[in-house]
Parts: structure tokens; sequence; C-alpha cells
């Protein structure tokens, strides 16, 4: 009779990586001399006695026991619900980079305007790659870097291609971790940005929205990324969210706008799991509900970021408009997305640019 966990989704793939992991293992110990053997992980035998058992390989997919680590540092599995993971992710990062990864300002770029990242100046690159447990990024528009240098005057972290949910099994308190690790590095504010359907009909390609609030449907369906942390160094366990996108930083960016001529929308942001785009019924009811525009990011990265006392100032620019018509088919494409993105991004960019040159400088500790 087959096992009927090896008909689970993702569970192939997963064992193969563990094998994969083992092999490496294997490796290590044939290559080492004996007087280096307590520097590496357990011995081959060990982890296969966990891997042939059945049962144990279905306590690893759910999170119960650990699987046989690499030896190899960069290339290990992180619990993104474990605080002692978090911070040995932050000092991987200071090791490598030193005063350089001391910043205040975060940002994270959404689909296609990673020309934010082109304004930061003594770019030091730090790939997903070189980061333990950072997964890769797989979405066209995604570059997959850390960029670390300054903006205006300040020293800031700027995160080239995002985790999103629908790529990681709604695993969203991964795809919120980098949130977490920019807090460690000292991270006080932080600019979010994402591509987004327009529900709004005063919205055109191109346009800029300052998100005022958001509907967070993941997080209302049972996906919050704050969700089994028992540990009470990430911080409160019910979270208000209230005032998540601070007022301070949106009439900071209204005044800049205004000043420079450029039009700029308030309104307020919902964010589908994705990645399917949304039918026009649902179009229809979140517009009914009171939004303005969709997407598939940013909810979670924001709603960390307030459980850490990050203030966040969120744009979305309006990459498509979202259809309301279910007798008039408008296909949406990600190639459509990126090239409304690519043509607004520079503009966008230089805007975000000279809000960050006008943020509080934070006190030296």
């Amino acid at each position: 009779m087959t096992n009927p966990i090896f008909h689970r989704s993702g569970v192939d793939e997963h064992i193969w990586e563990i094998e994969q992991i083992v092999e490496d293992m294997a490796w290590a110990v044939r290559s080492t001399s004996h007087s280096e053997y307590d520097f590496l992980p357990p011995p081959p035998m060990a982890g296969m006695e966990v891997l042939n058992n059945n049962n144990n390989v279905e306590k690893i997919m759910e999170g119960e026991i650990e699987e046989p680590q690499s030896h190899d540092p960069l290339r290990r599995t992180i619990n993104p619900r474990s605080y002692d993971d978090l911070l040995m992710v932050a000092d991987s990062i200071r090791s490598q980079l030193g005063s350089k990864a001391d910043v205040e300002v975060g940002i994270i770029c959404g689909s296609g305007l990673g020309p934010i990242g082109d304004q930061v100046e003594d770019p030091v690159v730090l790939p997903y790659e070189k980061i333990p447990g950072f997964p890769s990024v797989k979405v066209v528009g995604h570059k997959g870097n850390l960029i670390f240098g300054h903006i205006g005057g300040k020293k800031v972290v700027c995160m080239q291609g995002r985790f999103h949910p629908y790529e990681h099994n709604m695993n969203l308190a991964l795809c919120a971790f980098p949130v977490r690790v920019m807090h460690q590095l000292g991270v006080k504010r932080m600019v979010v940005s994402n591509a987004a359907g327009g529900i709004n009909p005063k919205f055109k390609y191109g346009d800029l929205m300052l998100i005022k609030d958001h509907i967070f449907l993941p997080g209302l369906a049972g996906f919050s990324p704050l969700v089994g942390l028992n540990d009470g160094r990430f911080g409160a366990r019910f979270v208000s969210v209230h005032d998540a996108y601070d007022k301070s930083l949106r009439k900071l960016a209204k005044d800049i706008a205004k000043r420079q001529g450029i039009t700029l929308y308030e309104g307020i942001y919902v964010m589908n799991g994705g990645p399917q785009y949304e039918s026009p019924a649902e179009v229809m009811m979140f517009k009914t509900v009171g939004a303005d525009a969709l997407g598939m990011s940013t909810c979670h990265e924001v709603t960390v970021a307030k459980q850490c006392g990050i203030k966040v100032l969120g744009f979305s620019l309006i990459t498509n408009i979202a259809n309301t018509d279910v007798d008039n088919a408008v296909l949406v494409s990600h190639a459509e997305v990126l090239q409304t993105a690519k043509e607004a991004g520079d503009r966008a960019s230089k805007f975000v640019k000279e809000i960050i040159k006008h943020f509080p400088t934070e006190p030296s500790s």
C-alpha cells in the first residue's frame, strides 16, 4: 500500500532536498579528518535514521522535529518563528558587512519598482543566496538582493525582490521574515511598495496611491504571520494594526507630492493570496467594502512591522485596471504589470527618494 504522506503537495520535493543535505553530510565526513568531527553536523547515519522513518518525515513536514542540516551555514533551513534563528541571520549579515549593516530605513520594492534600488548611494549588494535561510526569488521583476547604502543622507537597506506567499505555500511568517531581520539591523522606518490593480474609477495606469489602510484577506482567513509565535521576544501577541501606515509619514508624502506637482491619491489596499487575478465578482465585492486597489503582497509585511514598532509608509503603483464586467473579458498579464511599472518606476523612485531625504534623523544610540 502506498504511504499516503507521499501524496501531499510538495512532499516529494522536500524529501529530495533532505536527501541532498544528507549526501552533503556524508561527503563532509568522508573528506574531513577525525580531529575535525566536532565541528560537523551529526554523522550521516543519524540523519538516515530520521529519514528512513516515514513517521519522522511527516513530523519534519509539520515542523514537530528538525530535519538534518547542511554543513554549509548558508544552506541551512531556518524557522521563521524562531527568535534564535532570527538573531543568527542578523548576525550573519553583520559578519559579512560590518558597520554597513547598521541601517535606519528599510525599503521593500514591488514588482517592477527595482529602480528604487538604483537610488542607493555607495551601494553594497548582498544576494539572498548569501543570507542563511533566505529563499530564492522566482517572480519576474524581482532581483533577489539586499542593497545597503545611503539615500538622502539616511542609512538604508533596500529589498529587491520580496517573498510572495503564493510562492511559499502561504507561509506568511517566512514571507515577512525579512522585515524582522531589518528590525534587528536597526530599521525604525520602512517604505513598502507594490504593483496593484486599480478599483477606484479615478485611477489610471501609472498613478501612485498612498496606502491609508488595508484589508488583509489571508490574515482574516487565518494566515497571519503572527500565528504560532510563542516567544515573547517577538513582541505583543495581540497586535493593533490601527495607524499601521503612519499618519505623520503620510502627511510628509502628501506635502512633498504637492510641492513637486505630483498627483498622489490616498486609498485602501486589499491583499488577495493569489497567484490568480481576481474575478469581476471579487473586484465588485472589494469595491463594495471600500477598497481602492488590490494586489498580492504587503499586508503581512506591514503587520510584522507594526509588531516590531516600525513606522511604515506604503505606496501602490497602479499597473492595471481591475475588471468588474463579467461579460467583457479583460486579460491581465504579469508582463503588462511590469511594463507599466517600468514606465512609471523612475518617477516613483525619485519621489520616494525625496521623501526618505526628509525622514527625521534617528538619534545616535
